[in-house]
């Protein structure tokens, strides 16, 4: 019998290079609303989501719910959760 795991990104995301590249992943893509639940990945890979909770004022659980892919954080939750892990939000000109 075939066992199988289930999918959970932080069993690949071990390294400052591999943690820049899934998120530069979801920011290339363009789909920004998958940005708050790449930030989740990386918080718990990191285990800083009780930091990251902090930083964001709100719960831990409150902030597992918010960048969940049904939730709707406000831009200034993922501010400052991207913040807390050591990343600065940038707005630059296309080209």
């Amino acid at each position: 019998m075939l066992k199988t795991k289930k999918f959970d990104a932080i069993d690949y995301l071990k390294t400052e290079e591999e943690i820049a590249a899934y998120l530069n992943a979801f920011i290339e893509e363009g789909d920004y609303k998958f940005l708050p639940v790449a930030l989740a990945d990386i918080a718990r890979a990191r285990k800083a989501m009780t930091t990251a909770a902090k930083a964001a004022g709100v719960t831990r659980s409150s902030l597992y719910q918010s960048l969940s892919e049904e939730g709707r954080p406000a831009f200034d939750t993922v501010a400052k959760v991207a913040q807390s892990l050591g990343y600065k939000l940038t707005l630059v000109p296309m080209t």
